[in-house]
């Protein structure tokens, strides 16, 4: 189950272990375009009930969050050892709720990408910047520097299960707004430029925020995204879907146009 263009969905703190298997249910009896990598990042208690649901369909499962030590005195938090036992594949690390909720440092996104590569789950780690620094024309530099700092000290040859979801702050959540191509393309452009200097040319670069059904086949048409990761509009499976119908029809379009 590879591919270049992954798509998925992370839920929050939504859906409990009932309207995960019915959410899941529905997803998995859909045709899903084998051009795609999908995956889903439920809650922890629904982890175990996700990877029953999925079975063997062509769905990869994720967690939004771990600590970097198999085990400890480390009161409500979740160990790779417990996820990996539950079937979780993908973990979601550095995201700017936890970033800010709970003042996450770019020395704590790093340690925990290390502890996930060494227990052979793939991190997917969230970079992003803030309105001040869009209106400063420092989102590219931002991203960058994030993304050196969660990967700092890791063998490139160790990098390449990596996967990296752009997430301007100022795009995400119910008052978030979508980033236009121009500033997306820009934007993974750079960070492409940097991942490809260091031989990482495998690793994709993720696109969130504010994606929906109407804009997602722009973004997949966009330069340099080697993905979308979505939030509200694919909480519900029928929602996901339209996503990925849409996604689906930009790749379609962009891969046309570069074999033209």
């Amino acid at each position: 189950m590879t591919s270049s263009f992954w798509i998925g969905t992370s839920w929050k703190m939504n859906n409990t272990i009932a309207e995960t298997r019915s959410y899941l249910t529905e997803l998995v009896a859909a045709p899903l375009p084998e051009s795609m990598s999908v995956f889903v990042v439920p809650s922890f208690t629904a982890l175990p009930a996700a990877r029953e649901t999925i079975g063997d369909a062509p769905v990869h499962l994720g967690a939004q969050n771990m600590h970097w030590d198999e085990k400890g005195a480390h009161t409500g938090e979740i160990s790779p050892l417990m996820l990996l036992e539950c079937g979780v594949e993908i973990v979601e690390l550095g995201h700017s709720e936890r970033r800010t909720d709970q003042a996450e440092s770019d020395a704590d996104v790093n340690a925990k990408v290390r502890s996930a590569i060494a227990h052979d789950l793939r991190p997917l780690v969230c970079v992003g910047d803030h309105e001040e620094e869009l209106a400063a024309g420092a989102s590219a530099e931002t991203v960058i520097r994030q993304v050196k700092l969660a990967l700092s000290g890791i063998d490139t040859s160790q990098l390449s299960r990596c996967l990296i979801a752009y997430e301007p702050v100022w795009a995400i959540g119910e008052s978030g707004r979508v980033a236009s191509p121009e500033h997306v393309a820009a934007v993974h452009g750079a960070v492409r430029d940097l991942l490809d200097t260091h031989g990482l040319a495998a690793v994709p670069v993720l696109y969130g925020g504010s994606v929906n059904a109407g804009n997602a086949g722009a973004l997949a048409a966009t330069a340099g995204v080697g993905g979308l990761f979505v939030g509200r509009s694919a909480w519900t499976a029928g929602g996901f879907l339209e996503v990925i119908a849409a996604a689906e029809k930009g790749l379609a379009a962009r891969n046309a146009l570069a074999t033209a």
